[in-house]
């Protein structure tokens, strides 16, 4: 947290939307914008359905969250443990010209609503723990039909966890690219 601040802007492109991110010293993928956040967001895209309601977690500085927002023209809600990490996720939204906001909140626990769609490159650094709290906590904030997608390297146990979930939820890996596995997960 007390990490000297120096402000790079990323940019990126999806069809004929163009993006711009504020990222910063202590957040995740603070130099480039990660592949596998790119992959989830662009094959989600591809595959997508009607959503009403989003959550990003663990939104870091707000792409996956605000590329959503703006390409499906919905509001987002994103959430990261990270106080620098929302700082930053809300002023990307204003920059960005999207609706939405970021929120602290360990996990789910400021979460209050249910969603139709919950997106997460989750935190593989912060432990299998905090990961499958992430993965299997989602199936308490998901309406009746909707979705979870998440990102997982093959080689940071992509399979080991895909069998955990198994007994919550019907997943199906919707693409494989560089060794990054995208799932999308229904409640069983």
């Amino acid at each position: 947290e007390n990490l000297k601040s120096e402000i790079k802007t990323l940019t990126y492109k999806y069809d004929l939307y163009d993006f711009s991110f504020a990222s910063d010293n202590g957040v995740f993928a603070k130099s480039k914008i990660d592949y596998g956040s790119i992959c989830l967001v662009e094959t989600l895209l591809k595959n997508r359905n009607e959503y009403s309601s989003i959550l990003d977690v663990g939104c870091g500085y707000g792409f996956i969250g605000i590329v959503l927002a703006k390409v499906l023209n919905k509001e987002v809600d994103m959430i990261d443990i990270n106080k620098r990490a929302i700082h930053l996720c809300n002023m990307n939204i204003k920059t960005n010209k999207v609706s939405g906001k970021g929120f602290e909140s360990n996990i789910y626990e400021n979460v209050n609503n249910k969603y139709d769609l919950i997106i997460t490159n989750p935190p593989i650094r912060a432990g299998k723990q905090v990961v499958l709290g992430i993965l299997e906590g989602a199936k308490d904030y998901l309406t009746e039909n909707g979705e979870l997608w998440f990102v997982i390297r093959k080689d940071q146990g992509a399979k080991s966890i895909e069998k955990v979930l198994n007994s919550v939820y019907e997943t199906s890996i919707m693409e494989k690219s560089k060794g990054f596995y995208i799932f999308k997960a229904k409640i069983r």
